[in-house]
């Protein structure tokens, strides 16, 4: 699923237009951003938790020619799944 197809799920299941049903999604992605910013990491009960990790700076190397390539270090965000969100995920199946 994608931002423009939650948009829509969003704005048919709560009888809204396109337009609050897109202001509504990405207000509740912009407080889960300032809320990585400012706190490190955000919760959200029976989905997971999402926090800011940090990468060390490393040698790596340029797979063309082999080159040692010293790469930056650096922030990432990092998700770990409810134990509620781990059960239903188990329950689906594979294609």
């Amino acid at each position: 699923m994608n931002k423009s197809e939650i948009i829509e799920k969003v704005s048919a299941d709560n009888d809204l237009t396109k337009v609050k049903a897109k202001q509504i999604v990405e207000q509740v992605f912009g407080f889960i951003g300032t809320d990585l910013k400012k706190e490190g990491r955000f919760s959200f009960p029976d989905l997971g938790t999402f926090t800011v990790s940090q990468r060390a700076a490393r040698t790596g190397r340029n797979p063309k020619t082999g080159e040692a390539l010293k790469i930056k270090a650096s922030k990432s965000v990092r998700f770990k799944p409810s134990p509620a969100l781990k059960t239903l995920v188990a329950k689906v199946k594979v294609k």
